[in-house]
Order: C-alpha cells, then sequence, then structure tokens
C-alpha cells in the first residue's frame, strides 16, 4: 500500500480533488435547475447528456493519450472542465447545460482513462488489488464529502460553482509538480457486443440494466430531492447516503460472491436492491425510510457492477478478459444514456410525479433480479472453485480500469493455483 501512494498520491489526490468537484456539480444542477424552472424533463435530459459525453470520451481518450501524453489530457480536459463549471451560472438555459454537460461527461472520461492507466502502471502483481481499492474508496469519498459542500452557500448564485470550479483547476497541481514519470500507454481491442452476448446473456443484459439505475443515482438523486420538497441540507445527506452505502457493502458481498453461487447472489442483490426502491416509493414523505432506501439501493447497485463483470468472467478465458471489458463498459453506458431520459419522464407531475424516481429503480432492478433467476434456469453455473475473484468496481470507471480489474483477478488466481 506505502508503494502505491508513494508513487501515485499526487494521482490519487488530483482524483479526489475532481471528483469532488465532479459530485458537487451533479447535486448542484439539479438544485439550480429546479431553482430556475427547469421542467423535470428539461433537467434529464441535461443529466442523460453526461453519458453521452462519456461514451465519447472514453473512445478517443486513448488516441489522445497516445498523441500528446498523460500529463497534457489530464491538464487540459480538467482546464475544461472547470471552465464549463463557471460558465454554468451564467448561462442557464437548458439547452446551455445540455452542451455543458456533453463536454463535462467527454472530459471525465478521458480524465478516467488516464488517471486509471497511470495508476496500473504505478502498481505491479502484488499492490494491484490495493492500487485498485484505493482507487475506487478516493472516487466514492470524493463524491461523499463533495455533498457536505452543498450546504456552504447558497445554490441560486455563483459562489458553489465557483468552488467546484476552484478544486477540479487545482486538482491537477499536484500531479504536473509531481517528478513520477508518465507510463506509455496500451489499450486492448475490445471484443464485439454480439459475442459478449453470445457468452454472457446475463452480463451484458445485466450491465445495460444497472446502467439506467446507476444514471439516475448519481444523475436524477438531486432533482428527486428538489421535486420532492426536500431542503438542501437533506438532498445532501440524501445524495452522499447512496455512496456510504456503495463504499461499505462492496467489501462484503464481493467476499461472499467468491464462496457461493454467484448468479444467485446477483438475483439477491438486485432483489434487495428493488425493495429498497419499493420502500422509498411509499415512504419517500419520511426522510429516515428515504435515508435507508438509499442507503441499501447504493449497497446493492454499487457491487453489482463488480458482481456482473465476474460473471462474464467466469465464462471466458484469461486472455480474453480485458476485451471483454470495453463492450461491457459500452452497453453499461448505453443503459446510462436512457436511465435519466425515462426516469424524468416518469417524474413529470402528470405521470407518477416525484415517485416516477423510485418507480423506475424498483422495475429495473426487478427486471435484472427475474433475469438472473431466469438464466440459472437456463444454463449451468460455475462452480465456486473454478470461479474467478471478485475485484472492487467503481460503475463510472472506464473499459480501462475494468482493465485492471482483470489482471488483478488473474494474478490472483495464478498465484493460488501455484502457490510458491
Amino acid at each position: 500500500m506505502f508503494q502505491v501512494l508513494s508513487s501515485a498520491w499526487a494521482l490519487l489526490l488530483g482524483l479526489g480533488l475532481l471528483m469532488i468537484g465532479n459530485g458537487l456539480q451533479g447535486t448542484l444542477l439539479g438544485v439550480r435547475g429546479d431553482i430556475e424552472g427547469f421542467s423535470t424533463l428539461e433537467l434529464s435530459f441535461v443529466m442523460s447528456a453526461y453519458f453521452v459525453g462519456f461514451l465519447g470520451g472514453s473512445r478517443m481518450a486513448p488516441d489522445m493519450i497516445r498523441r500528446v501524453g498523460h500529463v497534457r489530457v489530464f491538464a487540459a480536459l480538467a482546464s475544461l472542465i472547470s471552465c464549463v463549471m463557471i460558465l454554468y451560472p451564467l448561462l442557464t438555459h437548458p439547452i446551455y447545460w445540455v452542451l455543458g454537460r456533453i463536454v463535462i461527461g467527454f472530459c471525465f472520461s478521458g480524465v478516467y482513462v488516464t488517471a486509471e492507466s497511470w495508476l496500473n502502471n504505478a502498481a505491479d502483481n502484488d499492490n494491484r488489488g490495493k492500487a485498485l481499492s484505493l482507487y475506487m474508496i478516493v472516487m466514492m469519498l470524493g463524491v461523499v464529502l463533495s455533498q457536505a459542500l452543498m450546504i456552504v452557500a447558497d445554490p441560486s448564485g455563483f459562489e458553489t460553482f465557483i468552488i467546484a470550479s476552484v478544486l477540479i483547476s487545482i486538482s491537477f497541481a499536484p500531479i504536473l509538480l509531481s517528478i513520477s514519470p508518465t507510463p506509455a500507454f496500451e489499450s486492448t481491442k475490445p471484443k464485439s457486443l454480439a459475442e459478449i452476448m453470445r457468452i454472457s446473456p446475463l452480463g451484458c443484459v445485466g450491465m445495460f440494466l444497472l446502467g439506467g439505475v446507476f444514471a439516475a443515482q448519481f444523475g436524477m438523486s438531486a432533482v428527486y430531492g428538489a421535486k420532492a420538497g426536500l431542503t438542501v441540507p437533506q438532498i445532501s445527506i440524501f445524495v452522499g447516503t447512496f455512496y456510504v452505502g456503495a463504499l461499505l457493502m462492496q467489501y462484503p458481498l464481493g467476499w461472499l460472491s467468491d464462496r457461493m453461487d454467484r448468479r444467485f447472489l446477483i438475483f439477491i442483490v438486485a432483489a434487495l436492491g428493488a425493495v429498497a426502491s419499493l420502500l422509498g416509493m411509499v415512504f419517500g414523505g419520511v426522510f429516515i425510510f428515504l435515508l435507508v432506501a438509499a442507503f441499501v439501493i447504493g449497497g446493492t447497485t454499487n457491487p453489482l457492477y463488480s458482481l456482473l463483470i465476474a460473471h462474464t468472467n467466469d465464462f471466458l478465458e484469461h486472455e480474453d478478459m480485458a476485451a471483454a471489458s470495453g463492450g461491457l463498459v459500452f452497453i453499461n453506458g448505453v443503459g446510462a444514456v436512457s436511465g435519466p431520459l425515462i426516469t424524468g419522464w416518469l417524474m413529470e407531475d402528470r405521470i407518477f410525479g416525484p415517485a416516477g424516481y423510485f418507480l423506475l429503480l424498483v422495475v429495473l432492478l426487478a427486471a435484472l433480479a427475474l433475469y438472473a433467476l431466469y438464466r440459472n434456469t437456463v444454463r449451468p453455473s460455475v462452480s465456486v472453485e473454478e470461479a474467478g475473484n471478485v475485484a472492487p468496481m467503481w460503475p463510472a470507471s472506464t473499459a480501462m480500469a475494468v482493465e485492471i480489474a482483470q489482471e488483478f483477478t488473474i494474478d490472483t488466481e495464478t498465484e493460488e493455483q501455484n502457490p510458491s
């Protein structure tokens, strides 16, 4: 762990600051959009635009890194993010916000690819799992800490946007001042989506459904809070609770996954998330029940991402795992684009109102649970002894982070099979 910190502290510090800014802007736009009188549907387009840009960035970032290097890409994209943050309160119109979110999604995707490949280079076979864990913890803590900044200033003014912009502006200072060498960049050519679907139908369908769940959770939770009449501090606590649950439940469920039928665990976890969503839908008017629902939803949906990747890997040869990662992340991203749009439509007053937020989560998670149960009847399960290990993953990560996870699990399985 010390070796990882000594070689990648600047990267992790910069990434933590970026995530504070990213988490802050996601919540802030939902609250400020409601203040500006944006409709729920208009805000859903704003939130969905982030994932459109994210998909594009994940495709183009590798070429940019090869051409100009990690440091320049990181600094240039972070600068663009900072600029857009400042422009949000100046251009308070849905169209401008949609364009801004596309740019920010593109930039964050490129930043993640840069950070993940850099982090992989700083790790070796002995500490790759620790590096991946540190990366995930920094990402989640950044989002959780960002929610506390929502109460520092009035969201109807400029101050909170300036804070987010400043945090992002200084995020690349530790990296630019670091003496750590930058790595060479390599990426794996992804497998075709049809081939991945043939190999693991549950992995593909599950990743698509989970993309919609995570996008609604990450992009529309603040919009829900504003529409439900929560105060700004309550919205901050509500949004942060999703990620507290994700952080605390990731490792216990990963440990359990390595000791029982993974497909049955996916069914249980998805069903639990659906029940928690139903609790939020029925008792959303009571704040404590809302927090319980958010904690369980975050604690189930985030680990499901890791479980679905691990399940897909159970049907792949080691040399094919990294290639499949790009397809899985792309499928998840397509689902993420549609999540906020459907949520926004359901939350319209003429449809279901704020309860539509949890309704979508109920439907998507219940569908995932039922499909996992169905797949268990048409295909033999992989035995616990033959199944690979689970590596903790952040659902907003790019294919590069998934490739790192595959390297970690392959290294771990090799050591278990050939102890020295």
